[in-house]
């Protein structure tokens, strides 16, 4: 019973450290697993001793890995890849080739082993798939070629990064080889791919269909579901000499498409994320953080800095390199190359396996966190300062698909704000869980969609995956501020102004503030009395054109703060903008508003 305690007191103190180093890590705007390792290394062996690794700790830890690749297999969206296939392989394939050969060599020159040197070779090479995340939501890049180049890239990188790994597992396992040996293995992982293919393509798909007809559907029946296929491929994978992650991550791939009915698909991701990265796979970082052995920076400072300097110049040299044939100039070869410089949970998991195996030792394994902690916090400024430069330059391409404008609450302020702005395209979608008021906006004309904009599924019926602007005009300030967070987080859309009204207790501020949202309007409304002057026709539209450049918050004041209810912003091309708090009309700009 007393070891039993220790080892429950032990998790308690490793999730709480998973958790605070993670908010730390977020708060700096960078990934929890640099957060979740850095705590690991602090507080376990190697420096306070606070924390140590246990039986219980090893077993979730394991668990954590492979419903972790599940989750990274179910976030792959191979649609998402069209739009930039070719830039992106050929990124790829700079990016993983060139650090690959570099840091196999570098462990060569250094006396490792040659199986040891690809092992760091891969980890090299690897690109983080988390490059849908807040880095390329802050500098505003998720409606660029760049941002679509990246997502393909680290698709296309992780995957190769895997099956090699798969490969070099087998290898080790068998020992040395005559050439009936190695036809054996190839034979076993050729097996593997044709029977996961042919699970996941048709019978999958069955399967799902067959679930979708039970009367007592639920999340929690699909989520045990995928516990089942993930550990069946898992095991598929053991069984063909590879190891679990490569069947973990092939289960993720087929489930995304084949066994959820699109009604329950995001409710039933959210809860395995909350489960994989929320729970199990920040057990599995900080305890990768026990492992790590600071003295690295004494005994093998020469091989850490030359691992960090072939990793994040390999990456960029090599994908600028051979992004040249996609036409698109050396200049965004070299941005591309910077974003794709994170590292994370696939090269972590597979240095871990190394370590595990007898592969790699304790200091390779400590180098290889250290450098993907560096290379990671290189991403952030590198990407700016690229980017910024493609700016400069007019090189910074938009892709054109998304551009519409998604808005929250029908009622006669929201209709007229989306008159203004369907002016030159239709391009607004409005939603509301009123369905007399959804019924009133379609007979004006409008795309709206009934339902709980508070529900993913809802919020894709309305188009939030084809909106760059979310604006919540609801009488609810908590409704608008919920949904805007639902509209930035889920479905990346980090232009959000919300209505704020007049009894707002002032804690709408610090949630504005943590999401990035502006005040539409640029004062808090109360809405009812314009909704019934408009609703009445007793209003009046008025405009003004601005001399000098002004900030909106300085023109309701003084035009009259209160008296006034601005709509839009006019540019001299005639294109139309919501009037918001964190904006600048410019000299010639004309506000539209009513009074």
């Amino acid at each position: 019973m007393e070891d039993f305690t220790l080892n429950i007191l032990n998790l308690f103190l490793v999730l709480v450290a998973a958790w605070l180093g993670g908010i730390a890590s977020k708060r700096l705007g960078y990934p929890p697993i640099l957060g979740e390792l850095m705590i690991g290394i602090l507080l376990g062996p190697t420096l306070l001793g606070l924390i140590k690794e246990t039986e219980t700790i090893k077993v979730l830890a394991e668990i954590g890995i492979t419903l972790l690749m599940v989750y990274i297999g179910i976030e792959i969206d191979f649609a998402d890849l069209k739009k930039a296939s070719w830039a992106g392989l050929l990124a790829a394939i700079g990016g993983f080739i060139v650090p690959f050969v570099l840091g196999y060599y570098t462990i060569i020159y250094f006396g490792g082993s040659p199986i040891s040197g690809l092992f760091v070779a891969i980890a090299v090479g690897v690109t983080s798939l988390a490059t849908k995340s807040r880095i390329l939501v802050d500098l505003k890049l998720l409606n660029t070629r760049i941002a679509y180049v990246l997502m393909a890239g680290a698709l296309i990188s992780d995957t190769l990064a895997l099956v090699i790994f798969a490969g070099i597992v087998s290898f080790a396992d068998a020992g040395s080889l005559d050439l009936a040996g190695l036809l054996f293995v190839l034979g076993k992982a050729v097996l593997f791919f044709a029977g996961t293919i042919v699970i996941g393509n048709y019978i999958l798909p069955v399967l799902g269909k067959r679930l979708s007809k039970f009367k007592n559907q639920s999340s929690t029946m699909y989520f045990t579901m995928i516990l089942i296929i993930a550990f069946g491929y898992a095991e598929l994978a053991e069984l063909a000499g590879m190891h679990s992650i490569l069947g973990a991550f092939m289960a993720g791939l087929f489930i995304r498409d084949n066994l959820f009915p699109k009604n329950i698909a995001r409710e039933v991701q959210k809860s395995f994320y909350d489960v994989s990265i929320g729970f199990m796979a920040p057990i599995f970082f900080v305890s990768a953080g026990f492992n790590v052995n600071i003295n690295v920076f004494q005994t093998d400072l020469v091989m850490l800095v030359t691992i960090v300097f072939v990793a994040i110049f390999g990456k960029i040299f090599g994908t600028m390199l051979f992004y040249l044939p996609s036409g698109h100039g050396w200049r965004e070869g070299i941005t591309v190359g910077s974003g794709m410089n994170g590292r994370g949970a696939v090269e972590i998991i597979i240095a871990g396996i190394g370590l595990e195996m007898g592969i790699i030792n304790q200091s390779i394994f400590s180098i290889l966190v250290f450098m993907a902690i560096f290379t990671t916090t290189t991403v952030p400024f590198m990407l700016k300062w690229t980017t910024t430069w493609l700016r400069l330059r007019g090189e910074l391409i938009q892709v054109d698909g998304r551009k519409g404008i998604l808005i929250l609450g029908v009622n006669p302020i929201s209709l007229l704000l989306a008159k203004h702005l369907n002016e030159k395209e239709p391009i607004v979608h409005l939603v509301d869980a009123n369905l007399e008021m959804v019924e009133l906006a379609r007979e004006r004309g409008f795309e709206c969609t009934h339902g709980n904009a508070l529900k993913d599924v809802v919020m894709e019926q309305a188009k939030a995956n084809e909106c760059t602007v979310f604006i919540g005009i609801t009488g609810n300030s908590e409704v608008n501020l919920l949904a805007a967070q639902v509209a930035r987080e889920n479905f990346f859309i980090y232009n959000n102004h919300i209505l704020l009204t007049m009894d707002e207790d002032g804690a709408g501020k610090s949630i504005l503030e943590a999401i990035k949202a502006s005040t539409v309007f640029a004062m808090k409304v109360q809405p009812e009395p314009w909704n019934q002057k408009i609703n009445s026709g007793n209003y009046v539209q008025k405009s003004n054109t601005v001399v000098n450049n002004t900030k909106t918050r300085d023109w309701v004041l003084k035009h009259g703060k209160g008296k006034i209810l601005p709509l839009v912003i006019q540019d001299n091309e005639g294109k139309k903008r919501v009037f918001q708090y964190e904006d600048i009309i410019a000299s010639g700009e004309t506000v539209i508003y009513i009074s």
